[in-house]
């Protein structure tokens, strides 16, 4: 018989704490405890645009929900709550400020997120000086991570992946299943470690950071290399988001078939967006379709990547898992995701998915700011430059270099009216 404590110990791991204290989120924002929203947006020598009495008094209130129900979770988890509560602090500040550095208008222009800035300025902090003691209980990179994907659960919401349409599903499909495969094998034949080849290719082939955390999660892979692949992914971001609507307008190549391309290819939302304005509102349209079809299908993904890094085996010659291993390894955010998308998909009414939608994606985005502040604070600078010698760079820009020759192949063939009718967008 199993012993009670033992299955307490299990709903008490930070696995299932961090489902818990995000549906804790997700029901406080329903039954109507809604904070207001900070605007972080602000012009070149204007900072105070940001800083107003408003914008810093939402971010406080939100703070503060964010402490009382992640405390809760580390006490539950055995962490030391009060110096949890002390470290918290800190580590909320810099993510703070990496969301308002992030704000200017001149860097999101050029698609430098909240992401890339607050590993900058854990980078700095933990290069060019030292993690205060203080603050070590707080930096729980996955903790923040895990909790963030449960909500982002509650923006994918089912009904709309239809209104997507079915060409932009097709075409989300053709795109990850070939190139996460081609991606996967270039980084093997390349001498990548698995961990770093699953990040990769998910991150090519799905939707760049978010599929990159949520795989980093499925898998339990290695903070250092999430960094890592989060930074590919931005720094080549910016150059794709300038050259491609360039190629598309040179190739005289419809707005349609090259929004959808950019949608398929681009790997961050913000720099879709940004190139599809570049070619019009026809190639915005489809470009957002693709890349939101494409982000839907991260809870799928997650979800297949999972299983199968749990049934096979991690060493060569291990005895293949049970079902009980199975279950142990399998990430429970992944369920926890589900459940909010299903939630808001199919339970509540289309009034309140859309009156708190906004909310969801600020706080998610607290989450996700959290946890990159931390990969930067627990990264030395030096170990992501010589990481692997460059190999795992490589394999990222071989796999985005065959993923614009495919999903153009498959964009002209869906979008291009040769098979089936050309969309009105």
């Amino acid at each position: 018989m199993t012993d009670s404590r033992d299955g307490f110990a299990r709903l008490a791991s930070e696995d299932w704490v961090s489902v818990w204290q995000g549906g804790a989120l997700v029901l406080l924002v329903l039954v109507g405890v809604r904070p207001a929203l900070p605007d972080f947006s602000w012009s070149a020598g204007r900072v105070l645009e940001a800083l107003s009495w408003g914008d810093m008094t939402a971010a406080l209130l939100t703070g503060l929900l964010l402490l009382a129900i992640s405390a809760a979770g580390i006490r539950l988890i055995g962490g030391r709550t009060g110096a949890y509560l002390t470290g918290f602090g800190a580590v909320f500040c810099l993510a703070w400020m990496a969301r308002l550095i992030a704000g200017n208008t001149v860097l999101k222009e050029w698609g430098i997120s909240y992401v890339i800035v607050a590993l900058v300025i854990g980078l700095v902090i933990s290069n060019l000086g030292a993690v205060p003691t203080r603050m070590r209980e707080a930096i729980r990179t996955e903790y923040y991570i895990k909790t963030g994907l449960v909500i982002l659960g509650t923006n994918i919401v089912f009904g709309e992946i239809l209104q997507a349409g079915l060409l932009g599903v097709t075409q989300a499909l053709a795109v990850i299943l070939v190139v996460w495969y081609l991606c996967f094998w270039l980084s093997k034949r390349l001498r990548v470690d698995d961990e770093f080849a699953v990040m990769l290719a998910s991150a090519v082939s799905i939707c760049g950071v978010s599929a990159a955390i949520a795989t980093c999660g499925a898998i339990s892979g290695d903070r250092k290399k999430l960094s890592y692949v989060t930074s590919l992914v931005l720094i080549v971001a910016v150059p794709m988001t300038v050259l491609m609507p360039w190629v598309v307008d040179r190739l005289g190549m419809s707005p349609i078939v090259g929004g959808a391309w950019l949608g398929g290819t681009i790997d961050t939302s913000g720099a879709v967006v940004a190139a599809g304005e570049i070619l019009g509102d026809s190639a915005l349209n489809a470009a957002v379709i693709v890349k939101f079809s494409q982000n839907a299908l991260l809870g799928v993904a997650a979800f297949a990547i999972s299983l199968w890094w749990a049934l096979r085996g991690r060493e060569e010659g291990e005895t293949r898992p049970t079902a009980r291993v199975i279950w142990d390894r399998f990430p429970k955010f992944v369920l926890g995701f589900i459940a909010a998308s299903l939630l808001f998909s199919f339970v509540l009414g289309a009034d309140l998915v859309d009156s708190t939608g906004a909310l969801m994606r600020e706080i998610r985005t607290w989450w996700f700011a959290l946890a990159f502040t931390c990969i930067g604070l627990e990264t030395r600078f030096r170990d992501l430059v010589s990481m692997d010698r460059g190999r795992p760079a490589s394999a990222f820009l071989l796999g985005q270099g065959a993923n614009i020759v495919w999903t153009l192949l498959v964009a002209t063939i869906l979008f291009g009216g040769a098979i089936f009718a050309v969309p009105d967008l």
